[in-house]
């Protein structure tokens, strides 16, 4: 019988002692006639001392309640949601693994970005609703297919991130609640039947490794989603409550909190109440910003709960921080209990040890500590050193037992290098990534170049972070190291100085009017960024209003661009991603088909239709999830692969010069100035880390623009004399001068892979 198929009634083991709600002990004391044994035989002992009395407050009490009711009377409930929480999962793990010789024979204490490389240099990420399979497979199944992999080895591809696919959602009741953002509000450790089963997950690891290749999944260090565990947290359950950052506000104050409505169970604070709360000293009121801020809806990081009685018959309301959305609280990272730890490395370590994973993509792990701020200031909630300490353990339990860890931490690139210095081996790519979109958009590299240079300048480095093109997020464009933390500081752009926001404000300006201005299929995304593909992106630039405009005729030049961010992204050292969304070259999904989805304002749902990689059902309209299937210019993967003209067989050749050369673990020396606006440069020494001075030396040059262009590649990395080889082609297309440079042509769009031979190493060739 499947979970949701229960009854109350199957669940019902029998009564289970809890303490009695009431204050009495069934005695008259007004009748008592006769004197007890304890006032005889301890006539000069204090009451508080006497065996029953002392024993009274803590007597076993029971409660007798219908077995189908769903609240903390009820033993059955509370033990049903104690079984399925993600908590008593963590102390069973936690109990077989401790002691065991695996926990001491790796290395642990520092990141190691070109290890994690090593294992696996070019990822697939996955998003399970959107995949369409054979009829009756399930995705974990679709995902362990040999075919897929054989595919796969021939593009490139060695990982596939497998996105979210424990179960997520809520509870309410006996029931489940789906998932309010894409299976990333998780409630337990299994594998949700919509998605497979354990073993298919085991199986998929076992056909990856034959071919090759690994498995990573997630992990959600910074919220949960309303399941078992919050359930018992609101009812005051043992340590449940210090897995969140949760505040008991007593009956006498509940007149501050908002009244929650029949069928929710919740409501945001508004910023009045938020204050008065403050002010009174139960939170700590407003965050230094309100993550998907929309009125009405969230115009605060804080929400109170309805009332919920607990175990011990008393009833309470709380109110709980949720960086993200309401249905995700947030995790407490210095709770006494230590509860919230122990739930996220339990979550971790049955991923590693129990599937088969050998790396985690640590979900929204920027926000893991909290702490109030001078008078009239918002709290620090964001580059928090709680959230660095956080981030060194869980990221050292995962190499501990011989994993990796790669972060999504779209904060400052400082807080990035802090946060990478001692936690993951790798950071997904918020610096690089709205800059070559930017580029993209304005035919214009000078951001993008502005934006390299300075991660450069302040210690990150290209090897240290995963370029990614689509995902299952926005086009972000929030610019926090601009906005923020350098708001007020100078820089030059566009031939004049300005500050920090106001270039955040310009680069934002661009992409809104470039991509959505005319272009009715890409929607702006809250705060946040802009919905849309990666080629629905290219139409928009390109300038393509809606999408039936977008005709078989302009695939070619929509493809030769898809393959400059391609290249960009997979030509310089750090690991290179993307979806089945690129390798289809999907477009978004008319808003009509998913209005239901965007009622909430959830704008991303339009990027995310069904796509088909391998042909298995060419009839599907929609996924096994219900998501629409949308449109793509590519074709799938089979098809692709016997085309040589095709993107996937291009992206293959891209690759191909990537894993030869190895430029994934190489040293970027270099972002120089250029000839052309549109041309962008790259340098690089082929030295595995090693820095060693007679490296081989690598240009990577692209053309972000749609014209043909002829420019001047000149570096103080580049040794006078060398010959410039077209790696692709092996010939010789041009020689380094005197002035450390070289002349270099491209067609719109283009990119070069060129490799540099010294002068000598040309000759004793040539012998």
């Amino acid at each position: 019988m499947a979970r949701n198929d229960l009854r109350p009634e199957d669940l019902y083991t029998g009564p289970i002692d809890l303490p009695r709600t009431d204050t009495t002990d069934g005695e008259n004391d007004s009748e008592k006639n006769e004197i007890t044994y304890d006032e005889q035989r301890y006539p000069a002992r204090p009451r508080r001392l006497r065996p029953r009395d002392h024993f009274r407050g803590g007597s076993v009490r029971r409660i007798t309640t219908d077995p189908r009711t769903a609240n903390g009377t009820n033993p059955s409930y509370v033990e049903w949601l104690v079984r399925q929480s993600m908590l008593k999962d963590a102390d069973v793990l936690a109990r077989q693994l401790s002691g065991q010789p695996a926990m001491w024979r790796n290395p642990y204490a520092r990141p190691d970005a070109r290890r994690a490389i090593a294992t696996s240099d070019v990822w697939f990420t996955a998003y399970p609703i959107s995949f369409i399979t054979r009829p009756g497979q399930s995705f974990l199944s679709a995902l362990g297919d040999d075919q897929l992999w054989s595919a796969f080895e021939r593009v490139g591809i060695t990982a596939i991130h497998t996105g979210p696919v424990k179960r997520a959602g809520g509870i309410a009741g006996w029931l489940e609640t789906p998932s309010v953002d894409g299976h990333f509000d998780r409630i337990s450790t299994s594998i949700d039947p919509a998605f497979g089963t354990e073993d298919e997950f085991r199986a998929l690891c076992d056909v990856a490794e034959s071919h090759g290749g690994s498995v990573i999944d997630d992990i959600v260090p910074g919220h949960t989603g309303k399941g078992a565990d919050f359930r018992l947290a609101e009812m005051g359950f043992k340590d449940y409550p210090g897995i969140y950052h949760m505040i008991e506000i007593p009956p006498e104050d509940w007149s501050l909190l908002p009244d929650v409505p029949e069928g929710v169970d919740s409501v945001n604070l508004d910023p009045a109440t938020e204050h008065e709360l403050a002010e009174r000293g139960y939170i700590i009121g407003a965050l230094q910003r309100v993550i998907f801020y929309t009125p009405g809806v969230k115009e605060t990081n804080w929400s109170a709960t309805a009332p919920a009685i607990g175990p011990d018959g008393i009833t309470r309301r709380w109110v709980y921080l949720h960086y993200f959305k309401q249905g995700q609280p947030s995790i407490n990272w210095l709770d006494p209990t230590f509860a919230g730890m122990r739930l996220v490395i339990g979550d971790a370590l049955h991923s590693l040890g129990e599937l088969g994973t050998s790396a985690l993509r640590l979900d929204a792990n920027g926000f893991l500590g909290v702490e109030k701020s001078a008078e009239g200031l918002p709290a620090w909630s964001e580059g928090h050193p709680l959230s660095h300490a956080a981030n060194h353990i869980i990221a050292g339990m995962v190499r501990k037992v011989g994993g990796f860890t790669f972060q999504e931490l779209n904060l400052t690139i400082e807080d990035i290098r802090d946060t990478g210095a001692v936690g993951a081996d790798l950071s997904y790519d918020f610096i690089g990534r709205p800059g070559y979109h930017h580029a993209l958009a304005t035919g214009q590299t000078e951001f993008l170049r502005l934006a390299l240079t300075t991660s450069l300048e302040l210690g990150v480095a290209p090897v240290q972070l995963v370029h990614g093109l689509q995902n299952h997020d926005e086009l972000t464009y929030e610019l926090v190291h601009w906005a923020t933390r350098h708001g007020e500081d100078l820089f030059r752009f566009r031939g004049r100085e300005i500050t920090g926001g106001q270039l955040a404000e310009e680069v934002r300006a661009d992409l809104t009017e470039s991509l959505t201005g005319s272009a009715d299929f890409n929607r702006v995304f809250t705060q946040n960024g802009i919905a849309c593909t990666t080629t629905s992106l290219i139409a928009a630039t390109r300038g393509a209003s809606r999408l039936d405009e977008i005709t078989d005729a302009d695939v070619p030049a929509i493809r030769d661009a898809h393959l400059l961010l391609c290249a960009y992204n997979a030509w310089q050292p750090g690991v290179f991603a993307l979806s089945g969304w690129d390798l289809t070259g999907m477009l978004t999904v008319p808003s009509r088909e998913v209005a239901d989805l965007l009622s909430a304002g959830d704008t991303r749902w339009i990027e995310r239709g069904a796509h088909d990689l391998l042909d298995v059902d060419p009839g599907a309209t929609r996924s096994a999830a219900g998501m629409p299937r949308g449109r793509a210019l590519y074709g799938p993967l089979p098809a692709q692969l016997d085309d040589p003209t095709s993107f996937a067989s291009k992206l293959a050749g891209v690759l191909e010069l990537r894993r030869e050369y190895g430029i994934a673990t190489a040293t970027q020396v270099d972002i120089p100035e250029v000839a052309h606006a549109g041309m962008l440069v790259l340098v690089h020494r082929l030295d595995n880390g090693d820095a060693a001075a007679d490296a081989q030396m690598q240009v990577t040059v692209l053309n972000f623009s749609a014209e043909a262009i002829e420019g001047t590649v000149r570096s103080e990395q580049l040794v006078p004399q060398s010959d410039v080889m077209d790696a692709a082609s092996g010939d010789i297309v041009g020689r380094v001068d005197d002035l450390q440079s070289f002349a270099v042509s491209l067609p719109a769009y283009g990119a070069k892979f060129l490799v540099l031979k010294p002068l000598e190493s040309a000759e004793a060739g040539a012998e």
